[in-house]
């Protein structure tokens, strides 16, 4: 498993609309625009393959960059995520 950032920029409210629901299915919302996802190059493939059938390339932008593995990963300011609710890459079964 690896993690990108995934971040796009859409001219369209109504794509924006449907890219930013089929992103919070397959990643984890940071900051407006920009996702966390974790998982293999293949599941990364398949997500960015589906997300390319609802943008318009010529009008939008869409980017993946992968984090490095045993690099320093940090938050600063407000969390994306209620208090008490804590995002882990851990299983869901632990």
């Amino acid at each position: 498993m690896a993690d990108y950032l995934i971040c796009y920029d859409i001219c369209d409210p109504r794509r924006l609309q449907r890219l930013h629901r089929h992103l919070k299915r397959h990643a984890v919302p940071i900051q407006y625009s920009v996702f966390l996802f974790s998982g293999s190059e293949r599941q990364l493939e398949r997500c960015l393959t589906e997300a390319e059938a609802i943008i318009e390339a010529r009008a939008d932008d869409l980017r993946a960059y992968p984090l490095p593995k045993r690099g320093l990963k940090a938050r600063l300011g407000r969390s994306a995520l209620p208090e008490g609710i804590y995002w882990s890459p851990l299983p869901q079964h632990w």
